[in-house]
């Protein structure tokens, strides 16, 4: 197949699964070619079958803000033209599935498919603006496929935006051969001094993540267990966090790593993981700790409780439950063996659900049905 790939290039959960998977894809043959503003932050261009076009957005002084939609369904259509392409997989709603749907009647009388698939503040935040909702809700609709990586995105896509068409639920997915060569190094120990514990967070930085509560949770944490925590990422709220950091005595403990692409360096050989986040549609940064072995400490939001079985690979709170998130993390840094059973069970799950190999023959089923032209 010819597909083309549309994504934001951050290092979010939705651009970081667009880019493993337009890789994937290539390796298993299938031509790819990705469309963004910039080069993805994991995008790796060695597959001859893999192709980055960059969207150029013009400033014109006519132009308050540069339209990026017009200029991303322009250079959708000059791909899909030049190596008819079969379909057009976007990834995020807004403006990537509507610049498709333009793109496609562009095109016509040459098909071009499109597949959508909606990754979470898509729909909670912007999707529900009401300077967005109609477009967000024509995009979704006018898609010949619609995909969300939770039920309960599904549900709340459905609910919220009044859509009757049907959504599958296709999960995120992990690479496991990126943590077998992760197991070989240091991992998060390299940043351990004198058998200090490591905590972990990994997010964008946005008030949803709530990375205080992080900072709190550590806080506690370290008055009763030697403990260093590692954040990774950048945001918003990472220059808050780092004030509240130089205030604090121990400002030493706390390391910011920055954005990273290679998390599974920095996740290996940690002992926790904290995300206790306000809403999450899936919880990439979760799984992606289950896959390195590390129990997760979170929030019972959203579709965290489908990636964190609570109890078996992970424990679940309520949003703002500082205090419980802190017993339970000096709970399981004192026993070993219980903290290392969850570490073993999460990696078993991510491996049985999540794995890329099972999650990429999904989407390639689902491309071979919407090419058919099956329901």
């Amino acid at each position: 197949m010819k597909i083309g790939i549309s994504c934001y290039p951050t290092f979010g959960g939705s651009g970081v699964v667009a880019t493993e998977l337009a890789m994937a894809l290539a390796e298993g043959g299938d031509e790819v070619h990705v469309i963004s503003y910039a080069l993805p932050s994991r995008l790796d261009l060695i597959n001859p079958d893999l192709t980055f076009h960059e969207v150029v957005v013009p400033r014109y002084p006519l132009f308050e803000y540069p339209p990026y939609s017009l200029a991303l369904a322009t250079k959708m259509v000059e791909v899909a033209r030049h190596h008819q392409l079969d379909l057009m997989h976007v990834h995020y709603a807004v403006p990537n599935a509507v610049s498709a749907i333009l793109a496609r009647q562009i095109l016509e009388p040459q098909p071009l498919k499109v597949v959508t698939t909606l990754h979470g503040t898509d729909i909670t935040l912007v999707g529900n603006d009401p300077n967005y909702l109609e477009t967000t809700r024509y995009g979704i609709q006018q898609s010949d496929a619609v995909t969300t990586v939770s039920d309960f995105l599904r549900r709340d896509t459905q609910q919220q935006l009044g859509i009757a068409k049907r959504i599958e639920v296709v999960p995120n997915f992990i690479d496991p051969e990126r943590y077998h060569r992760a197991f070989a190094g240091p991992g998060a120990r390299r940043w351990a001094q004198g058998g200090e514990r490591i905590l972990v967070h990994v997010s964008n930085f946005r008030p949803v993540k709530r990375v205080l509560d992080v900072l709190e949770v550590f806080l506690r944490v370290r008055k009763q267990v030697p403990a260093r925590l590692l954040l990774v990422g950048d945001g918003p709220d990472r220059a808050k966090v780092e004030q509240e950091c130089r205030g604090c005595e121990a400002c030493d403990e706390i390391t910011f790593l920055g954005n990273l692409p290679a998390v599974e360096e920095v996740l290996v050989g940690a002992d926790l993981f904290l995300l206790p986040s306000e809403s999450e549609s899936f919880g990439l940064s979760a799984l992606e700790a289950l896959a390195a072995k590390v129990p997760v400490i979170a929030t019972k939001v959203g579709g965290l409780p489908e990636v964190v079985r609570d109890g078996e690979n992970g424990l679940l709170f309520a949003v703002g439950d500082i205090a419980g998130m802190s017993s339970a993390a000096v709970d399981l840094l004192t026993d070993e063996q219980r903290r290392e059973a969850m570490g073993d069970a999460g990696r078993a799950w991510a491996l049985a659900r999540f794995r890329q190999d099972l999650i990429v023959a999904r989407y390639r089923e689902l491309y071979e049905r919407v090419l058919s032209g099956a329901p």
